[in-house]
């Protein structure tokens, strides 16, 4: 109980911060200096208060599209609504993760199954979905806040960033899936992040 307390009071804290350098991995507050001493790093990632698109409340979004898919053809909203939470677990999180880990080339390892004695928590604060019709396309993007807490005190936060505007989308076009979009964008944000702790710490 008093460790969800811990995780919720960090979330209201992380919510009053938002991006304002464009893909730029921008570090803000303190140094990531610390992680010179770490062969590890355990990862959380937030989604509460996300707005979405042009609506400030993801709820809100998430019913108009519901409402939308549904009439169109009955329970194709519900689905796809499945499908929206499911892809952070199934799809981007775990792409975040190769990527940071690629970039990181073995001398940190990511994960949100290690018991570290530090906590990356990314919460994704805009994302914007983006559309691919063929002709007409919207690259997806997201904004997100990095920062970097005692794994056992998070009240104890020894680096804070963020990251404005990550795109995402394919090169050559083939970015129909909205999954598929996001999933790049959360790719080319650990691919920052990782090459910004090799380039400035490591």
């Amino acid at each position: 109980m008093k460790t969800a307390i811990k995780w919720s009071s960090l979330l209201l804290l992380l919510g009053f911060f938002t991006s304002v350098t464009a893909q730029k991995f921008n570090v803000y507050e303190g140094s990531l200096n610390f992680l010179k001493d770490q062969k590890t790093l355990n990862v959380i990632y937030l989604y509460e208060d996300m707005s979405v698109g042009d609506f400030d409340k993801e709820q809100d979004y998430i019913d108009k599209k519901v409402k939308e898919m549904n009439d169109d053809e009955a329970g194709k909203g519900d689905s796809w609504a499945k499908k929206w939470v499911a892809d952070r677990n199934e799809r981007f999180e775990p792409k975040f993760e190769e990527l940071i880990n690629e970039y990181l080339e073995g001398k940190i390892k990511v994960s949100n199954k290690d018991a570290a004695a530090y906590t990356l928590v990314l919460k994704t604060t805009h994302t914007e979905p983006g559309f691919n019709v063929g002709v007409w396309r919207r690259p997806a993007h997201i904004n997100v806040e990095a920062w970097f807490v005692d794994t056992k005190d998070n009240s104890k936060v020894a680096a804070k960033a963020k990251m404005e505007k990550v795109p995402g989308q394919d090169a050559w076009g083939f970015d129909f899936d909205t999954g598929y979009r996001l999933q790049e964008s959360y790719a080319k944000c650990g691919k920052e992040i990782g090459k910004y702790i090799m380039k400035k710490v490591l």
